[in-house]
């Protein structure tokens, strides 16, 4: 994993520290939309509150990660595509929360639907969130 995360920062022209390999590490482990609180959670107490948001506008700049949002209201994060940059997020996909485990997941094959907007309207950005149960909980 650990040339992984070195890959990654250096694709996205970010400097390799201790602590962005870690949140790196963090999200690379769960693969699932993730919360600074989960992030924190997951390191431990080694970095204060600040260096992580940091860090994760950091990434979110660099086209290294998206904000997820879902009904909670909390802003999540994920691993961009390989697609992304700082110049360009390729984020228009789904995501699905599942009822059971409150996960929320990329869906990154599959579209958000061509929306007809009024004359006049300009859309920037769209978040499409479907609720379920994920293919790991409806095996149990």
């Amino acid at each position: 994993m650990e040339n992984q995360v070195k890959r990654l920062l250096k694709d996205h022209s970010l400097r390799l520290t201790q602590g962005r390999a870690d949140v790196i590490s963090v999200f690379l482990n769960k693969n699932i939309a993730i919360s600074h609180s989960d992030i924190e959670s997951e390191i431990d107490g080694q970095y204060d509150r600040v260096t992580i948001y940091r860090t994760l506008k950091s990434f979110l700049d660099k086209g290294l990660i998206h904000k997820v949002l879902d009904d909670t209201g909390v802003i999540h994060y994920a691993l961009c595509s390989d697609a992304c940059s700082h110049e360009h997020h390729v984020d228009n996909h789904i995501h699905f929360k599942c009822e059971i485990c409150g996960n929320t997941t990329c869906l990154d094959h599959v579209s958000i639907p061509d929306v007809a907007l009024p004359t006049g309207f300009k859309a920037k950005e769209s978040n499409f969130l479907i609720g379920g149960v994920c293919d790991k909980c409806s095996k149990n």
